[in-house]
């Protein structure tokens, strides 16, 4: 057996799993009005971000062929328009909380998958196409996710020194 899949798959998954560590210690960090402040003049607020990330992490969950969404509800508020097009957000509190069932729940599917079943398509590409581009599979997901993850994190990391 070639150790080389498994080898790659675990420290991708646990690159994955350091920042979405990290990333939920910063926000338990956050107050709830530090989270109500733009990251940057004219960017996105603390809230915000924390509710896109929650709802880009349940979206991963019918991508990777998981299950579906936990929390649909929020796309159309952190996902289909930019922040503050929306008159009203959930709570900071239930982001918070919708952002630890969302990871808890990723981690239990991402730590059953064999280095195998990684390589498997997502969902958003059909099997005529991954047979052509076979690099279109759920371990892409998870790379791109913690890219994506990481980017988010440095923002939110700006709010430390807000008041």
């Amino acid at each position: 057996m070639d150790m080389q899949p498994s080898l790659f798959v675990k420290m991708a998954r646990d690159t994955w799993t350091e920042r979405v560590k990290a990333t939920s210690e910063l926000i338990g960090r956050l107050s709830d009005d530090q989270l109500m402040n733009e990251v940057a003049p004219g960017r996105n607020r603390g809230i915000y971000l924390v509710g896109h990330l929650a709802t880009v992490h349940d979206m991963m969950l019918p991508l990777l062929r998981f299950q579906e969404m936990l929390y649909p509800a929020l796309k159309p508020v952190f996902l289909d328009v930019p922040d503050r097009t929306v008159p009203s957000l959930p709570p900071v509190q239930q982001l918070r909380e919708q952002w630890t069932a969302v990871n808890e729940t990723l981690m239990k599917h991402a730590t059953g998958l064999s280095a195998e079943e990684w390589s498997t398509r997502h969902a958003s590409v059909s099997e005529a196409d991954f047979a052509k581009e076979p690099h279109r599979n759920r371990l892409n997901v998870l790379l791109g996710r913690t890219n994506h993850l990481s980017y988010h994190r440095g923002q939110l990391a700006l709010l430390t020194s807000k008041e």
